[in-house]
Protein backbone atom coordinates (compact mmCIF):
# COMPACT_ATOMS: atom_id res chain seq x y z
CA UNK A 1 0.00 0.00 0.00
CA UNK A 2 1.22 3.01 -0.92
CA UNK A 3 0.76 6.06 1.44
CA UNK A 4 1.35 10.07 0.60
CA UNK A 5 2.10 12.01 3.96
CA UNK A 6 1.74 15.81 4.70
CA UNK A 7 3.69 17.51 7.69
CA UNK A 8 4.08 20.93 8.28
CA UNK A 9 2.94 21.45 12.16
CA UNK A 10 6.40 23.77 12.86
CA UNK A 11 8.76 25.22 10.89
CA UNK A 12 9.57 22.33 7.98
CA UNK A 13 7.12 21.44 4.99
CA UNK A 14 7.87 18.23 4.14
CA UNK A 15 5.92 15.32 2.19
CA UNK A 16 6.58 11.56 1.89
CA UNK A 17 5.47 8.49 -0.11
CA UNK A 18 5.98 5.58 1.77
CA UNK A 19 5.34 1.40 0.89
CA UNK A 20 3.04 -0.44 3.58
CA UNK A 21 4.11 2.04 6.20
CA UNK A 22 8.19 0.82 6.29
CA UNK A 23 9.78 1.70 2.88
CA UNK A 24 10.45 5.24 2.07
CA UNK A 25 10.12 5.93 -1.87
CA UNK A 26 10.58 10.02 -1.21
CA UNK A 27 11.17 12.05 1.26
CA UNK A 28 11.37 15.92 0.84
CA UNK A 29 12.14 18.14 3.81
CA UNK A 30 11.53 22.33 2.74
CA UNK A 31 13.05 23.93 6.31
CA UNK A 32 12.36 27.67 7.19
CA UNK A 33 15.67 27.61 9.42
CA UNK A 34 17.35 30.52 7.69
CA UNK A 35 14.25 32.78 8.22
CA UNK A 36 13.42 31.85 11.51
CA UNK A 37 17.06 32.52 12.91
CA UNK A 38 16.64 35.99 11.85
CA UNK A 39 14.21 36.42 15.23
CA UNK A 40 15.74 33.77 17.27
CA UNK A 41 12.78 31.30 16.61
CA UNK A 42 10.25 30.56 15.02
CA UNK A 43 7.57 33.38 14.03
CA UNK A 44 3.82 31.34 13.95
CA UNK A 45 2.79 33.83 11.15
CA UNK A 46 5.90 33.72 8.82
CA UNK A 47 5.59 29.73 9.00
CA UNK A 48 2.08 29.27 8.12
CA UNK A 49 2.89 31.43 4.75
CA UNK A 50 6.27 29.43 4.08
CA UNK A 51 4.25 27.02 4.13
CA UNK A 52 1.73 27.86 1.68
CA UNK A 53 4.61 29.01 -0.66
CA UNK A 54 5.94 25.66 -0.52
CA UNK A 55 3.59 23.10 -0.21
CA UNK A 56 2.88 21.94 -3.39
CA UNK A 57 6.15 22.11 -4.88
CA UNK A 58 7.50 19.71 -2.10
CA UNK A 59 4.50 17.38 -2.75
CA UNK A 60 5.18 17.65 -6.33
CA UNK A 61 8.25 16.36 -5.58
CA UNK A 62 7.48 13.55 -3.04
CA UNK A 63 4.65 12.19 -5.89
CA UNK A 64 7.47 12.08 -8.91
CA UNK A 65 9.06 8.85 -8.20
CA UNK A 66 5.68 6.98 -8.04
CA UNK A 67 4.02 8.79 -11.15
CA UNK A 68 1.77 11.44 -9.35
CA UNK A 69 -1.24 11.08 -7.01
CA UNK A 70 -3.15 8.45 -9.37
CA UNK A 71 -0.90 5.90 -7.87
CA UNK A 72 -1.10 6.78 -4.24
CA UNK A 73 -3.72 4.29 -2.41
CA UNK A 74 -3.74 6.74 0.82
CA UNK A 75 -3.61 10.29 1.54
CA UNK A 76 -2.15 10.87 5.15
CA UNK A 77 -1.73 14.53 7.00
CA UNK A 78 -0.72 16.03 10.32
CA UNK A 79 -3.35 17.97 12.07
CA UNK A 80 -2.66 18.21 15.63
CA UNK A 81 -0.74 19.13 17.60
CA UNK A 82 1.64 21.91 16.48
CA UNK A 83 0.66 25.64 15.31
CA UNK A 84 -2.61 25.99 14.02
CA UNK A 85 -1.47 28.24 10.95
CA UNK A 86 0.89 26.10 10.29
CA UNK A 87 -1.02 23.09 10.64
CA UNK A 88 -3.94 24.46 8.63
CA UNK A 89 -1.93 24.41 5.51
CA UNK A 90 -1.25 20.70 5.51
CA UNK A 91 -4.45 20.07 6.53
CA UNK A 92 -6.04 22.35 3.62
CA UNK A 93 -3.84 21.18 0.80
CA UNK A 94 -4.56 17.36 1.72
CA UNK A 95 -8.54 17.64 2.23
CA UNK A 96 -7.99 19.41 -1.58
CA UNK A 97 -5.63 16.62 -3.10
CA UNK A 98 -7.54 13.76 -1.44
CA UNK A 99 -10.78 14.70 -2.50
CA UNK A 100 -10.13 15.71 -6.47
CA UNK A 101 -8.28 12.25 -6.72
CA UNK A 102 -10.78 10.24 -4.89
CA UNK A 103 -8.07 9.21 -2.20
CA UNK A 104 -9.14 8.18 1.28
CA UNK A 105 -7.46 10.60 3.48
CA UNK A 106 -6.34 9.78 6.64
CA UNK A 107 -5.57 12.25 10.31
CA UNK A 108 -2.28 11.58 11.80
CA UNK A 109 -1.51 12.69 15.31
CA UNK A 110 1.98 14.60 15.23
CA UNK A 111 3.80 12.73 17.98
CA UNK A 112 2.17 9.06 16.69
CA UNK A 113 4.17 10.32 13.66
CA UNK A 114 7.66 10.55 15.61
CA UNK A 115 7.26 7.04 17.23
CA UNK A 116 6.52 5.76 13.84
CA UNK A 117 9.88 6.96 12.71
CA UNK A 118 11.38 3.95 14.53
CA UNK A 119 9.96 1.78 12.14
CA UNK A 120 11.12 3.48 9.01
CA UNK A 121 15.02 2.70 10.68
CA UNK A 122 13.69 -0.60 12.50
CA UNK A 123 11.65 -3.04 9.93
CA UNK A 124 11.59 -5.17 12.41
CA UNK A 125 9.93 -3.17 14.92
CA UNK A 126 6.56 -3.74 16.92
CA UNK A 127 4.60 -3.24 19.52
CA UNK A 128 4.30 -3.28 22.01
CA UNK A 129 6.72 -0.91 23.57
CA UNK A 130 7.59 1.96 25.59
CA UNK A 131 8.19 5.12 23.65
CA UNK A 132 10.37 8.53 25.22
CA UNK A 133 8.90 11.12 23.32
CA UNK A 134 11.43 14.16 23.19
CA UNK A 135 10.96 17.51 20.63
CA UNK A 136 11.08 21.10 21.22
CA UNK A 137 7.38 21.29 22.33
CA UNK A 138 6.83 17.71 23.84
CA UNK A 139 8.20 15.57 26.37
CA UNK A 140 6.21 11.98 27.01
CA UNK A 141 6.74 8.46 28.08
CA UNK A 142 3.84 6.21 26.84
CA UNK A 143 2.89 2.89 26.52
CA UNK A 144 2.56 1.64 22.90
CA UNK A 145 0.62 -1.70 23.09
CA UNK A 146 -0.67 -1.68 19.09
CA UNK A 147 -0.01 0.66 16.40
CA UNK A 148 -2.64 2.65 17.19
CA UNK A 149 -3.11 2.36 21.22
CA UNK A 150 -0.89 4.65 23.06
CA UNK A 151 -1.36 5.20 27.11
CA UNK A 152 0.13 8.24 28.59
CA UNK A 153 2.75 7.09 31.38
CA UNK A 154 3.99 10.84 31.98
CA UNK A 155 4.87 14.23 30.52
CA UNK A 156 6.80 17.54 31.50
CA UNK A 157 5.10 19.60 33.57
CA UNK A 158 6.01 22.58 32.24
CA UNK A 159 8.64 23.28 29.63
CA UNK A 160 9.56 20.39 27.15
CA UNK A 161 13.41 19.16 26.76
CA UNK A 162 13.85 20.53 23.61
CA UNK A 163 12.34 24.01 24.68
CA UNK A 164 14.98 24.02 27.42
CA UNK A 165 17.83 23.44 24.83
CA UNK A 166 16.57 26.14 23.07
CA UNK A 167 16.24 28.07 26.02
CA UNK A 168 19.39 27.15 26.95
CA UNK A 169 21.53 28.30 23.91
CA UNK A 170 19.76 32.02 23.57
CA UNK A 171 21.45 32.06 26.83
CA UNK A 172 24.83 31.11 25.79
CA UNK A 173 23.93 33.50 22.58
CA UNK A 174 24.58 30.44 20.36
CA UNK A 175 21.32 30.92 18.12
CA UNK A 176 18.65 29.40 16.98
CA UNK A 177 17.87 26.24 16.71
CA UNK A 178 19.64 25.77 20.10
CA UNK A 179 19.48 21.79 20.18
CA UNK A 180 22.30 21.54 17.61
CA UNK A 181 24.20 24.01 18.66
CA UNK A 182 24.27 23.16 22.43
CA UNK A 183 24.87 19.55 21.35
CA UNK A 184 27.85 20.40 19.11
CA UNK A 185 29.29 22.43 21.85
CA UNK A 186 29.00 20.29 24.70
CA UNK A 187 31.41 17.32 23.22
CA UNK A 188 33.97 20.17 23.91
CA UNK A 189 33.23 20.52 27.58
CA UNK A 190 33.12 19.04 30.49
CA UNK A 191 29.85 17.62 31.86
CA UNK A 192 30.76 17.37 35.37
CA UNK A 193 31.78 20.74 35.41
CA UNK A 194 28.48 22.61 37.20
CA UNK A 195 25.76 20.62 38.89
CA UNK A 196 22.39 21.73 37.23
CA UNK A 197 19.25 20.14 39.05
CA UNK A 198 17.55 17.22 38.27
CA UNK A 199 13.61 17.44 38.99
CA UNK A 200 11.75 14.27 40.67
CA UNK A 201 8.43 13.45 41.69
CA UNK A 202 7.68 10.69 44.55
CA UNK A 203 4.15 10.74 43.20
CA UNK A 204 4.11 10.52 39.35
CA UNK A 205 7.99 8.68 38.65
CA UNK A 206 7.55 9.21 35.02
CA UNK A 207 7.02 13.35 34.84
CA UNK A 208 9.67 15.39 33.81
CA UNK A 209 10.13 18.81 34.96
CA UNK A 210 12.45 21.51 33.13
CA UNK A 211 11.54 24.94 33.93
CA UNK A 212 13.65 24.35 36.85
CA UNK A 213 17.42 22.90 35.08
CA UNK A 214 16.52 26.28 32.41
CA UNK A 215 16.09 28.92 34.96
CA UNK A 216 19.33 27.49 36.87
CA UNK A 217 21.90 28.38 34.08
CA UNK A 218 20.04 31.67 33.28
CA UNK A 219 20.66 32.46 36.56
CA UNK A 220 24.55 31.04 36.31
CA UNK A 221 24.95 33.24 33.33
CA UNK A 222 23.19 36.01 34.97
CA UNK A 223 25.41 36.14 38.27
CA UNK A 224 28.67 35.17 35.74
CA UNK A 225 27.45 38.69 34.30
CA UNK A 226 27.12 40.21 37.88
CA UNK A 227 30.55 39.18 38.83
CA UNK A 228 32.24 39.98 35.42
CA UNK A 229 33.46 35.74 35.93
CA UNK A 230 33.90 34.67 32.23
CA UNK A 231 32.01 31.83 30.36
CA UNK A 232 33.11 28.55 30.02
CA UNK A 233 30.89 28.18 27.27
CA UNK A 234 31.67 24.30 26.63
CA UNK A 235 31.51 23.39 30.25
CA UNK A 236 27.99 24.96 30.78
CA UNK A 237 26.71 23.24 27.69
CA UNK A 238 28.14 19.87 28.67
CA UNK A 239 26.89 20.40 32.24
CA UNK A 240 23.66 21.20 31.10
CA UNK A 241 23.31 18.23 28.47
CA UNK A 242 24.34 15.79 30.94
CA UNK A 243 21.44 17.00 33.68
CA UNK A 244 18.63 16.88 30.77
CA UNK A 245 19.95 13.55 29.16
CA UNK A 246 20.20 12.00 32.64
CA UNK A 247 16.62 12.62 33.79
CA UNK A 248 15.20 11.44 30.58
CA UNK A 249 17.66 7.89 30.46
CA UNK A 250 17.03 7.45 33.99
CA UNK A 251 12.44 7.83 33.96
CA UNK A 252 12.90 6.13 30.41
CA UNK A 253 14.58 3.04 31.70
CA UNK A 254 12.71 3.19 35.10
CA UNK A 255 9.51 2.52 32.77
CA UNK A 256 10.36 0.15 30.74
CA UNK A 257 11.45 -1.62 33.53
CA UNK A 258 7.95 -1.25 35.69
CA UNK A 259 5.40 -1.69 32.78
CA UNK A 260 4.54 -5.72 32.52
CA UNK A 261 5.90 -5.73 28.49
CA UNK A 262 6.54 -9.12 26.62
CA UNK A 263 9.76 -8.00 26.02
CA UNK A 264 11.73 -4.93 27.21
CA UNK A 265 11.71 -2.51 24.23
CA UNK A 266 12.29 0.93 24.06
CA UNK A 267 11.99 3.53 21.37
CA UNK A 268 13.40 7.02 21.32
CA UNK A 269 12.21 9.20 18.89
CA UNK A 270 11.69 13.04 18.29
CA UNK A 271 14.16 16.51 17.38
CA UNK A 272 15.95 15.48 20.64
CA UNK A 273 16.65 11.98 19.90
CA UNK A 274 19.22 13.48 17.63
CA UNK A 275 21.38 14.87 20.86
CA UNK A 276 24.79 12.67 20.64
CA UNK A 277 24.87 12.70 24.24
CA UNK A 278 21.22 11.53 24.96
CA UNK A 279 22.14 8.49 22.16
CA UNK A 280 24.98 7.98 24.03
CA UNK A 281 24.07 7.78 27.61
CA UNK A 282 20.86 5.77 27.20
CA UNK A 283 22.12 3.05 24.94
CA UNK A 284 24.89 2.65 27.55
CA UNK A 285 21.83 2.55 30.15
CA UNK A 286 19.65 0.27 27.58
CA UNK A 287 22.37 -2.72 27.21
CA UNK A 288 22.77 -2.88 30.89
CA UNK A 289 19.36 -3.42 31.93
CA UNK A 290 19.36 -5.64 28.86
CA UNK A 291 16.35 -3.77 26.99
CA UNK A 292 16.29 -3.68 23.21
CA UNK A 293 16.39 0.07 22.44
CA UNK A 294 15.03 1.56 18.75
CA UNK A 295 15.99 5.17 17.69
CA UNK A 296 15.22 6.93 14.29
CA UNK A 297 18.37 7.33 12.22
CA UNK A 298 19.00 10.99 12.63
CA UNK A 299 17.43 12.69 9.80
CA UNK A 300 13.90 10.84 10.73
CA UNK A 301 14.32 12.07 14.33
CA UNK A 302 13.36 15.71 12.87
CA UNK A 303 9.95 16.36 11.49
CA UNK A 304 9.59 14.52 7.89
CA UNK A 305 6.63 13.30 5.94
CA UNK A 306 7.96 9.85 6.16
CA UNK A 307 7.13 9.38 9.57
CA UNK A 308 3.38 10.83 8.91
CA UNK A 309 3.30 8.44 6.20
CA UNK A 310 4.33 5.74 8.30
CA UNK A 311 1.60 6.35 10.51
CA UNK A 312 -1.19 6.94 8.37
CA UNK A 313 -0.98 3.38 6.62
CA UNK A 314 -1.29 1.76 10.69
CA UNK A 315 -4.12 4.46 11.11
CA UNK A 316 -5.38 3.66 7.73
CA UNK A 317 -5.37 -0.12 8.88
CA UNK A 318 -7.32 0.26 12.28
CA UNK A 319 -9.96 2.31 10.30
CA UNK A 320 -9.38 5.35 10.55
CA UNK A 321 -10.70 8.29 8.07
CA UNK A 322 -11.34 11.90 7.74
CA UNK A 323 -13.49 14.06 5.32
CA UNK A 324 -13.90 17.43 4.10
CA UNK A 325 -14.66 18.56 7.61
CA UNK A 326 -11.31 17.70 8.63
CA UNK A 327 -9.97 20.43 10.96
CA UNK A 328 -6.34 21.29 12.76
CA UNK A 329 -6.24 21.36 16.05
CA UNK A 330 -3.38 22.86 18.60
CA UNK A 331 -3.08 20.56 21.18
CA UNK A 332 -4.33 17.21 21.44
CA UNK A 333 -3.73 14.02 23.39
CA UNK A 334 -2.08 11.13 21.91
CA UNK A 335 -4.40 8.89 23.55
CA UNK A 336 -7.35 9.93 21.08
Amino acid sequence: MIVLGIESSCDETAASVVEDGRKIISNIVRTQISTHELYGGVVPEIASRAHLEAVSGVVRLALEPVGGIGNVDAVAVTNAPGLIGALLVGVGFAKGLAFSAGKPLVPVHHIRGHVAAAYLSHTDLEPPFIALIVSGGHSHLVHVSDFTTYRILGGTRDDAAGESFDKAARVLGLGYPGGPKMDALAKNGDPDAIHFPRVHFADAPFDFSFSGVKTSIINYAHNAEQTKKELNKPDIAASFSKAVCEILTEKAILAVNTVALPSKRLVVAGGVAANSMLRSMISKAAHENGISLYIPEIPLCGDNGAMIASQGYYEYLSGKRADSSLNAFATESIEL
